[in-house]
């Protein structure tokens, strides 16, 4: 819920009441700044980029965003550039994930699918393109591959991932039952793939760094 708090021009001393703006979240949640009533507002000399833009968690979903720093025209003229905390509004806390324990192939498409809701991708659906092993899966900006096989993924399984996700504009993540091959794990830490593997009771495990970042992190 959006907030006001009294602010005073440094300039002229005219109080005005603030209103802290909402910025909607991907989500469709509303991300509003906490404002600093300890803070006293500041004028804007100069503009620099960095210093006009924010960021922000939205309390809905976990998200991370940059919105426009809240400001405020005075009627003398004066730009006031309203001081916020760096405490988000709410502190999200993600719930547990629970999966479905793998016996198929079907089942392991139904976890990685799972997984990605959980990570915020809410929109998983079966990929258009059939992937080179395996079945495809696809969310807003993401293209995973869940591949049941026994064998080991090679980096070609990796690199034709990565190499359709580039021409969709899209990032990617791979899922594996049976691991990667050493050059697979290479080839994507090379190309930040996020690599996973599936244990038996459907719970993806991070394999190399940008997966851990994922899992930690979220969508």
């Amino acid at each position: 819920m959006s907030e006001s708090v009294p602010v005073r021009c440094p300039a002229c001393r005219t109080e005005r009441a603030f209103t802290a703006p909402s910025y909607p979240c991907a989500c469709g949640a509303l991300v509003t700044p906490v404002l600093d009533r300890r803070a006293a507002p500041t004028a804007v000399a100069h503009r620099a980029w960095d210093e006009e833009w924010i960021t922000l968690r939205c309390g809905a979903c976990g998200r991370r965003g940059q919105w426009p720093r809240p400001e405020l025209g005075c009627p003398c003229g004066t730009a006031l550039r309203i001081p916020v905390t760096e405490a988000p509004l709410t502190t999200p806390r993600r719930p547990v994930f629970r999966s479905v324990a793998i016996r198929t192939a079907l089942d392991a498409v139904t976890a990685a699918a799972l997984y990605l809701r959980w990570l915020g991708y809410g929109d998983v659906r079966r990929a258009d393109q059939r992937p080179t092993a395996g079945i495809g899966l696809a969310a807003r900006g993401l293209l995973a591959q869940v591949d049941p096989r026994v064998s080991p993924a090679s980096l070609r399984d990796v690199e034709c991932l990565w190499l359709t996700a580039m021409t969709q504009s899209a990032d990617c993540v791979y899922f594996s039952l049976s691991g990667y091959a050493e050059e697979a794990r290479a080839g994507a830490e090379r190309l930040r793939v996020p690599l996973f593997v599936l244990d038996l009771t459907g719970t993806p495990q991070p394999v190399n760094t940008q997966a851990a970042a994922l899992d930690a992190q979220g969508a």
